[in-house]
């Protein structure tokens, strides 16, 4: 179910009672992956391009780098993602192709050396196809702690239509595929549990993931406290 801002703020408070807190050691709400401009995905048009079968993260935007890297400890709350229309053709193309409806999740990694990263946590799977050709935001069921470093990625185990395309070349995201597989777009790479790790060895270019998330930062620690 689409986030309102009821739930967000029940979810804030189901993050550790930063509301609670005094004025003085206010809890710093920061979307992960906001820019200025979101181009829109690439569906209905053709040809219609989707994210498949993979965990992925946005490396760069113009001159803007590491967007998706966790600036704070918190606990993300929510997330939201930039989704195309895909014409009924197109979506029973994808669903035949891909194994099934389209479908993601938000997924917490921890990045090492040689592009590889493990699984840190993971949000609840959500079906897309009702939310087509919108943007809805999802409250997590349960709030997922984080830390400054890690990074924010998206899991799609089947295939969404959030990839907007046509973009600068100083644009680009990472796949979890390793070296040799960035052409083989319907092999399950997909990170799909906790501790599992991955090389993000593929790099795309002129493109982006269209999602963001809430997170809530740790709220300063005051000389009462």
């Amino acid at each position: 179910m689409p986030v309102t801002r009821r739930r967000i703020l029940i979810a804030l408070l189901a993050a550790g009672g930063a509301l609670a807190l005094p004025a003085t050691a206010a809890a710093e709400v920061i979307e992960i992956g906001a820019t200025p401009a979101l181009t829109p995905p690439s569906c209905p048009t053709t040809p219609c391009l989707a994210v498949s079968r993979t965990t992925g993260y946005q490396a760069k935007v113009g001159p803007s780098r590491g967007i998706m890297t966790i600036p704070k400890n918190g606990r993300i709350v929510a997330w939201s993602i930039a989704l195309g229309n895909p014409g009924a053709q197109q979506t029973a193309f994808f669903n035949q192709r891909l194994g099934g409806q389209s479908e993601a999740q938000i997924t917490v990694i921890d990045p090492s050396k040689r592009l590889r990263s493990r699984v840190v946590a993971q949000g609840q799977p959500k079906k897309l196809q009702p939310y087509f050709g919108s943007q809805p935001q999802f409250a997590l069921t349960r709030s997922i702690r984080v830390h400054k470093g890690e990074v924010l990625a998206l899991t799609v185990p089947t295939w969404a239509p959030a990839l907007a395309v046509g973009l600068g070349a100083d644009t680009s995201w990472r796949a979890s595929r390793g070296k040799g597989d960035c052409e083989d777009t319907s092999a399950q790479t997909a990170q799909l549990q906790d501790n599992q790790l991955a090389q993000y060895f593929c790099l795309y270019r002129t493109a982006r993931l269209t999602y963001t998330a809430t997170l809530i930062a740790d709220a300063p620690r005051t000389a009462a406290q």
